[in-house]
This record gives C-alpha cells, sequence and structure tokens, in this order.
C-alpha cells in the first residue's frame, strides 16, 4: 500500500530489524538485476551486489549494537520509500535544532531580531541618569561582550557619567535553567544555564599558563576585540587528581577548581556560566567604566523592568542565527530560539515545558505521533521521536520555511571514516551526536535529481548510561564514527534505488 505524510491512514504495522521496501524499490532492484549502486574511488556511481547493500547487513557491519532507526521518502510526493524500525521512539540529539528551527521559523518569522535594552527609571541631567538603570536582556543567543561594548559606548554618548540609583540586571525574558541537562560533566561549555540575559554564548574564557612561580590563572569575557575580566567568575588550584574540575556558588560568586596534576604547561578552555545576570552585569559595568560612566555593583532585578528605554542592541534577523545554530549546533542557541517561539504562543515556563509545547506544535501541524519532546537542543537523552515523524515534519516544514537552504552539507564517509571529496551526491542535513548516539536528519538530491528526505537515528543508551558523565568515554568517538559511516551507506543505497 501507498503510504503518503499526513495521510491518516498512514500505520506501517510491524516492523522488525529488516528494513520496508516499497514496490517501487522492488521493482528498481529487479530492473537493475539485482544490483544497486555504490560510490567508487573515482567518485562516480558504480554498480556493486546489492548483497552487499541491503539494510541488514549494513547494520551489522556498523556493528554499534543498541538501536537502528530510519526511513526515507520522496520529498515532492511524500511517498515512504524504506523504513527501518522506523516508528520507534529515539534520542534525536542534536537533529531536534532542524525542528526547533521549523517551529521558530514558522513562529516567530524568519526576520525576527532580538533587542537587548537598558532601561532608565529617572532622567538624565547634568551628567547623572537619576534613578535606576536597568540592563534589560530579551532572549539574545548571540550576545557578545562586542556587542556589550556598544551598548556602553551608547550609554556615554547620552551624556551618561554615573548614576544615582542602582544598577539593575533583569534575565526574565526567558525561564531560567541552572543547565540544559543534568547528564553532562559539570564543565563542558555547551550546558550552560540558560536565561534571558545571555553573554557569549553564558561562557566564560579560562586561561593557564605555568611559570617559574607557578601555574597563573585568568577568567575573562572573551570577545573578538574586548576581553574584560570577569570578577563573578573565580578558579583556584587544587593537588588532587580527580576530579579534574569541580563548581561552587559562594558569596554570590562561581568558584572553579581544576586539579593542577591535569594542566600542562598552557591552554584554555570555555567554561559554563551557572549566574548568567550577575556575569552580563559585571561585564557591563567594566565596560561602562573604560567609557567614562561608573556603576555601581549589579545586582538582579526581580520584577518586571519599568521605566524609559534610553539605548538598545538588535540581534541579525533569526535567519541569520539559525544558520549559525544549525551549523555550529550551538545548544544554548536552539533553548533561547524555542522558549522565544513558546512565549510568542503564550506558554509559560521553559526547559520541558517549552519542549512539550513544540511537540504539540509539531503534531498539530505534520501529524506527529511520537513526538516527546524536553528541550529544544537535544541535549538531553530524555526527548524521544520516531525517524519517521521525523521526516514528517521535514516534508511539512522545510520546503515551505527553506530549511534545507540553512543546513549544512553533510561529509559522505568512506570506509575508514574520512569525508570523501567531490561526493556526487548533494546532502544537507543536521547531524546529532552524544556519546553513544549518532543522529543524521535531512535532505538529498539523487544524481539523477530525485530529492529524498530522510532521518537516521542510532543510539545505544545502556553504554551510554554506563558511561555515566564522561566528556570522551572509550569507545564512544569509534562508535559514532561507524555510525556515520552506515548513514553514508544507506544515502548512497537510496540514491541507487530511488533516483528516477
Amino acid at each position: 500500500m501507498t503510504k503518503e505524510l499526513g495521510s491518516t491512514a498512514f500505520g506501517l504495522g510491524e516492523i522488525g530489524c529488516c528494513a520496508k521496501v516499497s514496490r517501487r524499490a522492488l521493482l528498481g532492484q529487479a530492473a537493475l538485476g539485482g544490483v544497486a549502486f555504490a560510490i567508487g574511488a573515482t567518485g562516480r556511481a558504480t554498480p556493486v551486489k546489492a548483497q552487499g547493500l541491503l539494510p541488514a547487513d549494513l547494520v551489522a557491519a556498523a556493528q554499534l549494537g543498541g538501536q537502528v532507526s530510519y526511513a526515507v521518502a520522496d520529498l515532492k510526493t511524500g511517498q515512504v520509500l524504506e523504513t527501518m524500525n522506523a516508528d520507534l521512539g529515539m534520542a534525536p540529539a542534536s537533529t531536534m535544532k532542524a525542528l526547533t528551527t521549523c517551529y521558530a521559523f514558522s513562529t516567530l518569522g524568519t526576520s525576527y531580531r532580538f533587542v537587548t535594552r537598558l532601561v532608565a527609571t529617572g532622567p538624565i541631567a547634568g551628567g547623572v541618569l537619576n534613578g535606576d538603570l536597568i540592563l534589560m536582556g530579551g532572549g539574545d543567543p548571540t550576545l557578545s561582550t562586542d556587542g556589550l561594548a556598544i551598548l556602553a559606548g551608547k550609554l556615554a554618548d547620552l551624556g551618561v557619567t554615573r548614576i544615582s540609583g542602582r544598577f539593575l540586571t533583569y534575565g526574565g525574558a526567558l525561564p531560567f535553567r541552572e543547565e540544559i541537562a543534568d547528564d553532562q560533566p559539570v564543565y563542558v561549555g555547551y550546558n550552560p544555564a540558560v536565561s534571558g540575559l545571555i553573554l557569549n554564548y553564558n561562557r566564560v574564557h579560562f586561561e593557564w599558563k605555568r611559570g617559574q612561580g607557578g601555574y597563573q590563572l585568568a577568567m575573562d569575557a572573551r570577545g573578538s576585540r574586548e576581553r574584560p575580566r570577569a570578577y563573578t567568575v573565580t578558579a583556584g588550584l587544587s593537588n588532587r587528581e580527580k576530579p579534574v574540575y569541580t563548581y561552587a556558588q559562594t558569596g554570590g560568586k562561581e568558584q572553579w577548581t581544576v586539579s593542577a596534576r591535569a594542566l600542562g604547561s598552557g591552554g584554555s578552555r570555555w567554561l559554563p556560566v551557572r549566574a548568567p545576570d550577575a556575569y552580563a552585569g559585571d561585564v557591563f559595568q567594566t565596560l561602562a567604566r573604560a567609557r567614562g560612566v561608573d556603576l555601581p555593583n549589579p545586582a538582579d532585578l526581580r520584577g518586571t523592568p519599568r521605566g524609559q528605554v534610553i539605548a538598545d542592541l538588535t540581534s541579525e534577523p533569526l535567519s541569520e542565527i539559525a544558520r549559525d545554530m544549525l551549523r555550529y549546533s550551538t545548544n544554548i542557541t536552539a533553548e533561547a530560539v524555542g522558549m522565544t517561539a513558546s512565549a510568542q504562543l503564550g506558554v509559560a515556563g521553559g526547559g520541558s515545558a517549552s519542549g512539550r509545547a513544540m511537540s504539540s506544535w509539531l503534531k498539530q501541524t505534520a501529524g506527529l505521533k511520537s513526538a516527546k519532546l524536553e528541550d529544544h537542543s537535544g541535549l538531553g537523552v530524555n526527548s524521544r521521536i520516531s525517524a519517521l515523524d521525523m521526516v514528517r515534519a521535514l516534508t511539512a516544514h522545510g520546503p515551505a520555511i527553506g530549511l534545507r537552504g540553512v543546513m549544512r552539507d553533510f561529509g559522505m564517509r568512506d570506509a575508514q571514516g574520512g569525508v570523501i571529496k567531490g561526493h556526487p551526491l548533494q546532502v544537507q542535513a543536521k547531524t546529532g551526536t552524544l556519546n553513544f548516539v549518532s543522529t543524521l536528519a535531512g535532505y538529498m538530491t539523487a544524481q539523477d535529481g530525485t530529492e529524498l528526505v530522510f532521518a537516521v537515528f542510532t543510539g545505544d543508551l545502556q553504554r551510554r548510561a554506563r558511561a555515566k558523565d564522561q566528556e570522551t568515554p572509550e569507545g564512544s568517538g569509534a562508535w559514532v564514527r561507524r555510525s556515520k559511516i552506515l548513514q553514508s551507506r544507506l544515502i548512497e543505497r537510496w540514491d541507487g534505488l530511488y533516483g528516477r
């Protein structure tokens, strides 16, 4: 039976370990005389024995364990061409960001811009702002130290040299979360706090150098041009062997300790910020003082900001923000964009509440059945969506919003996992990688011009759980490499079977 995406009579029935192949595919195999196509060393499509490209054989050769699921459909007609375990709910990892892009583009529009504001509660006279000054975040995930410096310059241009009241920070545009996912190592910069006031992706730059007197440690809010010291975040050395990092909040400051035994002669890394409003206020205070504006130490504003906007800073349009989010897979950007879209729909609360709102939206607009989403970035491992539902969503929303145009080219892999240069297939997709989870979802154009939409999910969650909070557990890199090879072989298979 022909199956159309979005059809009310879509049931696939029982799906075992072997793929379900459409009648069109079977006819194609017969027409090819029992062969499919793969990419040879020359980069050209050459026939190989179909036995080596059967889905069950490809999955077995990958030696992944856990679960493998995929679905591929004709983008123009919506006909599902081939599936394996396609109704199985899987962790999407960062392919979730493709769904978040659909959600945000459709809800906010591609031209939406985030705005960070300076709000004054009193007039400016004689160089004095008579009242409070509020640094009001608007949920901009791309706000940088250089951007704050521009905003500080605008304040100085107004003639302000000091304020009579308080300097306040406001991050209430988005619900606060101390971290995106609770199963990540404490020190990874891609798992920071979320707030309506986001600076440098809520990360602080930690640098160390060893000299004759020992190590010198520095924390700064590094931008392209500006490099102010971060006073609300400190680092200290410890003689222990493990853990390499510890974290605590004491006396209004974030305090890190690092194992001296784990440090070489020098290096640096980004650490996550857990008190983002204080961090942004601290950095703005330093930047303002450098421009002749004396501000008191910042304090958090718990209520609703009231006053007059005296300066603002506007982000790039959402289309550009999303392009970078998909390219660099920035988790906090996905969370901020998704939560802003939920707020536009009147959904209160962040995190899982906003994820559930996106799940409901996808069910209503694309007919999804399995989506149970807990965040917008895919960093958390508890979200679930089937490969078939991912294909449904990308088919229903992708073409209308130009999703393929903001996705990265996927580098097809050779048998050793290296990227094949000059590969003839055009594949634009979003990858997703967690320890022992590797996913891929997007679009491909076969060599004859046929456009397909697909999702491939692989995951061994039991092995991931055993790795606990290790940043790079043993075997994970090789596992992910084998998964990417499997993804490439499946794409080559689909090119040979489903191109007209």
